[in-house]
């Protein structure tokens, strides 16, 4: 209630807009729609077509790094009333404030772009579309439906399309053999094979997205809690954590399909995915001739229901860093989206290769992660900032090991080119 007050005092009371559907559905889950987006197709099947199974442990790992680091950017924002930039705007050093909000923006960026870059490559399967022509439409179709708000209107029709796509590969696995024995290792032994770095934290940036924490902490709060009842904190955080698991096992098992699903079609077979429309082959057992037209449709609904996640993390981003909540109709929400979109596409007009630049997209996730990790844990693990809801020891312990992790994958790719 303190933060409802002080912004009803200022005269600004933020409306939820495009947030407005998690009324229906749990947050988490709108993670999760997140593992069926055009960076995740191309980093899983790059990891299925080039390593067969030997890079599932990395889906494995990433996941259970993203439940608790998801929960722990829900837990701040149930407890605090603050979404994660307006945490960092509020207890952060000015010069520490904006690095890490800069590269923050940076990573909405680099989101969006996987987004966009999908959604025309989609456009270019079915119409013939050039890629820099269908990522300018998809910007300025995603931009005016943000910011009129209309996407709230269609969006539940988008996730139910896109998430009936990512159950498909599921249900694929009953129609192609899988060496279980293998995939079982592949879950739970870490391998590297030669050059498959960059792979690897492409996978890690899929799933573990750092715009995905900031728009989790903003979704949260968003429902503005009565912060003097300590009792409706407690139950919301039981809830949270229990959408977040169940969400995060449903991405665990699509991501982990895809690479499935591609070893069988294109590893065994020495077939090398260099562009994103071979990949439509991997729904060829369940849909036939029609799976390319599919894959296409599913392509740039994902890209389009994305790029506005994208959208709305960068402009919660950027209203954080003054202190301001995700509001569409604010100013500095709408700057933080044009910032994001317009961004994104400035890059993808300097891609000669679609989809090395989703791969490379992905890989800038896993490079900004370590920033957001540990300001997310500063803050929760902080008496002033979480009083009585702040982290355990041993809740630190976890998320200081996963950011440890995060930053030792960095290193090595940072290494592995030299």
């Amino acid at each position: 209630m303190r933060k409802f007050m002080q912004r009803f005092l200022k005269g600004h009371k933020p409306t939820l807009g495009a947030l407005e559907i998690l009324k229906y559905i749990g947050p988490g889950f709108l993670v999760t729609v997140g593992f069926i987006d055009p960076g995740n197709w191309a980093s899983n099947m790059a990891a299925g077509s080039q390593f067969g199974y030997k890079l599932l442990w990395m889906v494995t790992l990433s996941t259970i790094m993203l439940i608790f680091l998801q929960h722990n950017a829900a837990h701040l924002g149930i407890a605090t009333g603050l979404c994660l930039s307006e945490a960092i705007s509020k207890y952060f050093p000015k010069f520490l404030r904006y690095f890490v909000l800069v590269t923050a923006m940076l990573a909405s960026i680099s989101t969006a772009l996987a987004e966009i870059l999908g959604a025309a490559i989609g456009l270019n399967m079915l119409f013939n579309i050039p890629i820099n022509i269908g990522a300018f439409i998809t910007t300025i179709v995603v931009i005016l439906m943000l910011l009129s708000n209309s996407y709230r209107k269609i969006e539940k029709y988008i996730i139910g399309f896109v998430s009936l796509i990512g159950l498909s590969f599921l249900f694929e696995l009953s129609l192609v053999k899988i060496n279980w024995k293998s995939a079982i290792q592949g879950w739970i032994i870490p391998s590297f094979p030669q050059n498959s770095i960059p792979i690897i934290m492409s996978v890690l940036g899929a799933v573990v997205m750092p715009h995905n924490l900031f728009l989790h902490s903003e979704i949260i709060q968003s429902r503005q809690w009565n912060l003097e009842d300590e009792s409706i904190i407690r139950k919301q955080l039981k809830y949270e954590y229990l959408d977040t698991i169940g969400a995060m096992l449903v991405g665990w098992a699509i991501n982990s399909s895809m690479i499935l699903i591609a070893a069988e079609a294109f590893y065994k077979n020495g077939i090398l995915i260099t562009e994103l429309p071979q990949a439509y082959l991997t729904l060829k057992p369940l849909l036939g001739h029609l799976a390319s037209y599919v894959f296409a449709i599913a392509l740039i609904f994902s890209g389009f229901s994305s790029s506005m996640t994208a959208g709305m993390a960068g402009g919660s981003t950027w209203a954080g860093m003054s202190n301001e909540p995700f509001d569409v109709k604010d100013n500095h929400t709408r700057i933080g989206i044009l910032i994001t979109l317009i961004g994104a596409l400035f890059v993808i007009f300097f891609i000669s290769n679609p989809f090395q630049g989703l791969i490379w997209s992905q890989i800038m996730l896993s490079i900004q992660l370590p920033f957001t990790i540990f300001s997310l844990i500063r803050l929760t693990s902080w008496e002033k900032v979480m009083g009585k809801f702040k982290n355990s020891k041993i809740d630190n312990i976890i998320l200081i090991t996963i950011g440890i992790i995060v930053t030792l994958l960095n290193i090595t790719l940072f290494l592995s080119f030299l």
